[in-house]
């Protein structure tokens, strides 16, 4: 795959974003063009003194690869260390802190995601998602409960359009249901991505990382499927969050076996005890917002 290089202004990025938040209808492309060299004498002269350098870190496997190719999380991850706890997110802090946040969106808009390996794309677009969401929770805070205080009776905040990524104005429903589900179809996706609510799984206070993704992907999993919070035995029936039966299909109609694979110590020695005639009741979702 080619790889395109360019100069990217972080700064005009975000104020796009900022800017397709006002407007929610707005559609396009609206990243950056390069900027065009005036002198030519002085662009090709630059260019050759480039070029034994180039060759030496061809040479020397330091020139960007699609191996190579990664997103630097490091903003984000300092966002999520100060303001994530135990899962629930100081919103008040993101919000006297949200010119850091706009920073870190710039990055994931100015990425190239089709540069990125398997596990690096997955963990590129479950950051974004869970990113973007802290963003349109703020369009609104402090002014809201829920984030569906955010949507209207015609449309859900889901569905707003506001995402730069990869060239395009996209919605958070584009990143779930037309990217991260279909495109990766693993189920612990689910545990991963954050709706800020507190019906949902606790957002994970570090960025995913594709190297360590499996990892990620297999502890938020166990620890929201044995959170007695979200899913409980008693006596002869199951209570599940809703998760699972919104997607069911995510968990190949059987959202029972899923829950025996990940199932730890008391409960799934419960699990065991109570044999395959198991009744399934779904809990209530818990909209409000994840704040400590």
């Amino acid at each position: 795959m080619e790889k395109r290089y360019h100069r990217i202004d972080l700064k005009e990025i975000s104020s796009i974003i900022n800017e397709q938040l006002d407007e929610p209808e707005a559609k396009g492309n609206r990243m950056p063009k390069p900027e065009k060299t005036a002198n030519k004498t002085t662009f090709y002269s630059k260019i050759a003194l480039l070029i034994p350098g180039l060759i030496l870190a061809a040479a020397l496997g330091l020139y960007p690869s699609e191996a190579s190719a990664r997103v630097n999380n490091d903003i984000y991850a300092g966002l999520l260390a100060q303001y994530v706890t135990k899962g629930r997110v100081d919103y008040d802090g993101f919000k006297q802190d949200e010119k850091r946040l706009d920073d870190y969106l710039a990055v994931l808009s100015a990425t190239d995601a089709d540069s990125l390996s398997h596990n690096d794309k997955f963990a590129f677009y479950i950051n974004a998602y869970n990113a973007f969401t802290i963003k349109l929770i703020l369009t609104k805070y402090p002014g809201i409960n829920s984030i569906k205080e955010i949507g209207s009776f015609f449309s859900s905040p889901w569905s707003k359009e506001f995402i730069s990524l990869n060239g395009r104005t996209v919605s958070l429903d584009y990143i779930e249901h037309e990217v991260l589900r279909p495109l990766f179809k693993d189920p612990r996706v689910h545990f991963a991505i954050n709706c800020a609510s507190k019906g949902c799984p606790p957002l994970l206070g570090v960025p995913y990382e594709g190297k360590i993704l499996e990892a990620q992907l297999d502890a938020v999993t166990r620890a929201f499927v044995n959170d007695k919070k979200f899913n409980f035995l008693k006596e002869n029936t199951l209570f599940l969050s809703r998760i699972f039966t919104w997607f069911e299909e995510d968990f190949n109609g059987k959202p029972l076996l899923f829950i025996r694979q990940y199932a730890e110590d008391d409960f799934r020695a419960k699990l065991d005890a109570s044999g395959p005639e198991i009744k399934l009741i779904y809990l209530d979702y818990d909209w409000t917002l994840n704040r400590p």
